[in-house]
């Protein structure tokens, strides 16, 4: 008689994170600060009072799960509902029914899973059963409601933040699946610490992968008659890369990028190279980056150090010729030079103050004297009239005022002392004394 093989038991055909699903809370892993033992969430859940609320948090913390706890729990009526399959007409005919449910006295909770997905028109349509209470809202994403939920809607939802699970919530979720018979309890798995260890720290925090990893760690593992011995060199090989948590076009591309221009303008040079590695190694577009780097250079090394422009866009030009991998170099010299220069915001702080006044002086007219007249007609009205040309004087200097009458002698421009910015504040300095011995 053929020998049953360890794979051949029905129950190992769904994938393990499937099977390991939580069905109440006290199996729920992870986020104590929402569940935990008089949390507010909690109570909710055991009341069978949940509002509308959205599980904002990253991927493999329990989003669905919870939305499906929920619904093992409540007497409402729950309706699963997913972003990526559904359109306007489906949520039509789920809001009629909830609708003829709330005639009836009976509650309806409807769970939307990537609710970032859908567009504004898709989210309106929820809005107005939410307002009257047909249904009780349940959205679950990975990117920021702020951005990607409807203002409206979200001023109707309470927010309810899911954090990446800790390492030792990971090794509890898979002892757990060790453990339980809808694991691999009853068979045999051995599994030392340091290899659950080593799995739970790939995970980064994502219980999915975790699961996964170790359902493949086990399925590579060296199976005998009395069980299956999971080594440390099946785990290594299915943990030989990992899948950085990155989106570039979601909230984690503008966390990163902030990181990288916060440690370079706080001149970690150490941090910033570390941000900018994580970048490139999740795919990041290098010519991205780059051009953020040019823009940095006049943001916030200014003419502290002006070199520090022309290194920026000779970097962004290197890294146009030869892209990735090799100009992650180039990228590099560019965040090292902009760490450790001088710092001066001077020169934005400048355009952001002429343009506050631009925007709220919008009618000054160009003095006359700095307007051209190539007509005769404009000569006649005076354009150009009195204009003082610099060349002609000895010190390259006139006392001429260019700025308009409303405007005259705002300044925008505050350098610094730092590096060579200092050299700037001194020549302005002596051109703002000159000006005034010579204005009359």
């Amino acid at each position: 008689m053929q020998q049953q093989s360890f794979f051949d038991d029905r129950i190992m055909t769904n994938p393990l994170a499937s099977r390991l699903r939580p069905r109440n809370l006290d199996e729920f892993v992870g986020q104590t600060h929402l569940l935990g033992d008089g949390k507010v969430m909690r109570r909710m859940i055991d009341s069978d009072q949940t509002p509308s609320m959205i599980f904002w948090g990253p991927p493999g913390v329990g989003k669905t799960t919870l939305a499906r706890v929920i619904a093992g729990k409540t007497k409402a009526n729950f309706i699963d509902f997913s972003a990526v399959t559904s359109g306007i007409k489906e949520i039509k005919e789920v809001m009629h029914r909830a609708e003829g449910s709330r005639v009836m006295g009976e509650k309806t909770i409807l769970f939307v899973d990537e609710i970032h997905r859908f567009n504004k028109a898709q989210q309106d349509a929820f809005l107005p059963f939410v307002e009257k209470g047909s249904i009780v809202l349940i959205g679950a994403t990975t990117e920021n409601p702020s951005f990607e939920i409807n203002s409206a809607l979200l001023s109707r939802c309470k927010v309810f933040v899911m954090h990446a699970l800790s390492d030792d919530d990971m090794k509890r979720l898979l002892q757990n699946a060790l453990r339980d018979d809808r694991g691999f309890g009853g068979r045999n798995v051995d599994v030392d610490a340091e290899s659950v260890s080593m799995i739970a720290a790939f995970a980064n925090g994502d219980a999915r992968v975790a699961l996964n990893t170790l359902e493949m760690a086990v399925l590579n593992g060296e199976h005998e008659a009395g069980g299956t011995t999971v080594t440390k060199e099946a785990v290594a090989q299915c943990i030989s890369k990992r899948s950085l948590l990155y989106d570039k076009n979601g909230e984690e591309h503008y966390n990163m990028i902030s990181a990288l221009h916060k440690s370079i303008r706080n001149s970690d040079v150490n941090a910033g190279v570390y941000w900018l590695a994580r970048m490139l190694e999740a795919g990041e577009d290098p010519l991205y980056i780059a051009r953020r780097l040019v823009r940095f250079a006049s943001e916030d090394v200014g003419l502290a150090d002006s070199r520090a422009l022309e290194i920026a866009v000779s970097v962004y030009r290197a890294c146009h010729f030869i892209g990735m991998p090799e100009c992650n170099v180039h990228l590099t010299h560019a965040v090292v030079y902009l760490s450790a220069a001088p710092k001066s915001n001077a020169v934005d702080v400048a355009y952001m103050s002429a343009a506050r006044d631009a925007r709220e002086m919008i009618a000054e007219p160009v003095p006359l004297h700095l307007r051209n007249a190539p007509t005769k007609l404009m000569k006649e009205l005076h354009y150009g009239e009195g204009y003082e040309y610099a060349h002609h004087y000895e010190d390259k200097l006139t006392s001429m005022e260019c700025l308009p009458d409303s405007l005259r002698g705002r300044k925008y421009y505050e350098p610094t002392s730092q590096g060579s910015e200092a050299r700037v504040k001194e020549r302005l300095a002596q051109i703002e004394e000159w000006k005034k011995n010579n204005r009359n």
